[in-house]
């Protein structure tokens, strides 16, 4: 896999410059190393990627349209089995959400709540992900921050899976449920080691492996995932880092994921002819 490996990068063209920070969005009290590395170098460029304006407008948009987040069809009682919709149910009232709510929210929103286990739901951890912490460094520099995408992307992201590949993902976070705890620590001991890529092929082989999942259908939502949630992304944010970076030097910052496969934005910048350098902090 290209770029398999690493979370910093360094690309270059010319005389244009983008430094590449793969993130996590989780809190972490590493992520304080990391940015003492970073801070000097956030502190020297033109630009920072990624917009605390945009998802505060997210929010904003979610909690004056709250049925952007239901579903038009059947409820997740009717969807699931008797035994996954009492496991739902429970997941989510061990983070406070209520059950009667889930029942009409979209599988892809679930899937993301279940993804943070309920050890770690009081506290809002994106406040304190890397992402935010870039942001944080940037506006306190007086370095302009600019959105890789429009803030609503992400509703629109899941329009093209099938009824089936949206409960196949939500039963696979069903069944994963009891280790969510564990689960969260792989995650977060993957990315810094930067194996953020063996991490998304471990997943898959979990979810192609749950008990009560068809195999095929469990693999056409991953590769539904990739196409839709990473692959055309990372095509979209090129043209937007390239042409900040012909401005002067850019640090771009965006979940580690996006970064190695042969369509990550690695491979992207390379195949426009960026010279691709791994950074080590």
């Amino acid at each position: 896999m290209p770029f398999a490996r690493g979370n910093f990068w360094l690309a270059r063209r010319g005389a244009e410059t983008v430094t590449l920070i793969g993130t996590f969005h989780l809190d972490d009290s590493r992520h304080s190393q990391t940015m003492a590395w970073l801070d000097p170098t956030i502190a020297r460029r033109h630009r920072a990627g990624r917009s605390a304006q945009e998802e505060a407008a997210l929010k904003k948009r979610l909690a004056e349209e709250p049925d952007l987040l239901l579903s038009d069809g059947p409820t997740l009682p009717e969807r699931l089995s008797p035994q996954d919709w009492s496991a739902l149910a429970q997941a989510l009232t061990d983070r406070g959400v209520p059950a009667f709510m889930g029942a009409r929210m979209k599988p892809w929103y679930l899937s993301a709540i279940l993804a943070v286990p309920p050890c770690m739901m009081p506290v809002d951890q994106g406040m304190n992900g890397l992402d935010a912490r870039v942001i944080n460094a940037a506006t306190a520099y007086g370095v302009p921050v600019k959105a890789l995408e429009p803030y609503d992307t992400i509703l629109g992201l899941f329009d093209g899976f099938t009824p089936d590949e949206e409960t196949a993902l939500l039963h696979a976070a069903i069944a994963t449920e009891g280790t969510s705890g564990d689960e969260a620590v792989t995650t977060a001991e993957a990315y810094f080691r930067g194996d953020s890529q063996l991490l998304w092929e471990y997943s898959r082989l979990k979810a192609m492996t749950t008990p009560g999942i068809d195999p095929a259908t469990a693999a056409a939502a991953l590769d539904e995932t990739q196409k839709t949630l990473i692959d055309a992304r990372n095509r979209g944010w090129i043209p937007i880092i390239e042409e900040a970076a012909a401005d002067g030097p850019v640090v771009a910052a965006f979940g580690a994921l996006h970064l190695p496969g042969p369509a990550g934005v690695l491979a992207l910048l390379q195949a426009n002819g960026w010279t691709i350098t791994p950074i080590t902090p």
